[in-house]
C-alpha cells in the first residue's frame, strides 16, 4: 500500500546507539529525506538519559536502524544507547530504557536486537524484573520485538524467551525481505529475513537483522491502522503468512 511508510509510527531500538549522519547521507542519496534521529544513552548509574548527538554508536546499531528505515523510511526512530561507553548493559538498564521509550518518547515499536543470555538471569528477582517491563508495555499497547539467540535452540536468551507478550524472531534468508514465516505455538514464532543493507557485518544472517524486518513490517501496519494493540498486529502477520502460504501452495 503507498501509505505503508511508518508515517505516524514512533519506534525505538535499544541498542549500542546510531550513527545518525551515515544514515541521513545514505538516505539523502537516494532521494529520501527520514525524520531526525534523536534518542539518548542510558547508564546503570544514572536515572534519565545522557544526551545523543549521533555519533556514539557501533556498527550493530545502526545497522539495525538502517534495516528499519530501508522498509519503512518514514518512522520516527529513536535510538535508546544502552551500552554507552562502557560497551557492556546490565538487565536494570535495558527496563530503564524500556519504560523511557513507552513513557517519555511514546513509541509504539521497541526492537531488541540483542539477548541476555540465560545464565546472566539466574536471578529470579532480575527475570521478574525485566519481565515486568514487557508485560507493562503490553498493557500499554506498546510492540516489542525481540532477537531470538543465534545459536537458538540450543541456548535460551531472554526477553525472546518470554514469547508472548512479545514478538520472537529467528532468522531466516527469504527473496522478499518483507516475508516471514509465523510458526505458531513454537518458542520462536517468527523467522524473518536476516541480512542486513549498511556496515561490516550486515550480509552475515543473524537474529539482529532479522528483528528490525519484523519490526519495520509492523510499522508499515501501524502506519495504515495506528490504533492497532499488539495482538492484533499479530493477528494481521498470521493472516498475512497464512494467506501467503495458500497462494504459493496453488502455484
Amino acid at each position: 500500500h503507498p501509505r505503508a511508510t511508518g508515517e505516524g509510527v514512533s519506534v525505538c531500538i535499544l541498542d549500542s546507539g546510531v550513527e545518525r549522519a551515515l544514515l541521513e547521507e545514505k538516505f539523502r542519496q537516494r532521494g529520501q529525506i527520514v525524520h531526525p534521529i534523536e534518542g539518548g544513552i542510558f547508564m546503570a548509574s544514572r536515572p534519565e538519559p545522557l544526551p545523543y548527538d549521533g555519533h556514539q554508536s557501533t556498527p550493530h546499531g545502526t545497522t539495525v536502524a538502517d534495516i528499519l528505515l530501508t522498509l519503512a523510511p518514514r518512522i520516527r526512530l529513536y535510538s535508546a544507547d544502552i551500552f554507552g561507553p562502557q560497551g557492556t548493559c546490565e538487565v536494570e538498564v535495558v527496563v530503564r530504557a524500556l519504560r523511557w521509550a513507552m513513557d517519555v518518547w511514546h513509541c509504539k515499536i521497541i526492537n531488541l536486537s540483542l539477548g541476555v543470555p540465560e545464565a546472566h538471569l539466574q536471578q529470579v528477582q532480575r527475570r521478574q524484573q525485566l519481565l515486568r517491563a514487557i508485560e507493562e508495555a503490553y498493557y500499554k499497547d506498546v510492540l516489542v520485538v525481540a532477537a531470538a539467540h543465534n545459536e537458538h535452540p540450543l541456548m535460551r536468551s531472554y526477553p525472546a524467551a518470554f514469547a508472548p507478550p512479545l514478538l520472537s524472531v529467528d532468522k531466516g534468508i527469504f527473496a522478499d525481505p518483507l516475508d516471514f514465516a509465523y510458526h505458531l505455538s513454537e518458542p520462536i514464532e517468527f523467522q524473518a529475513h536476516s541480512r542486513g543493507y549498511l556496515g561490516p557485518f550486515a550480509a552475515e544472517p543473524a537474529t539482529s537483522w532479522a528483528a528490525p524486518h519484523l519490526a519495520a513490517i509492523a510499522a508499515r501496519i501501524l502506519s495504515l491502522r495506528p490504533s492497532l494493540k499488539p495482538f492484533e498486529i499479530k493477528t494481521i502477520l498470521y493472516w498475512i503468512f497464512q494467506a501467503r502460504d495458500q497462494a504459493c501452495g496453488q502455484q
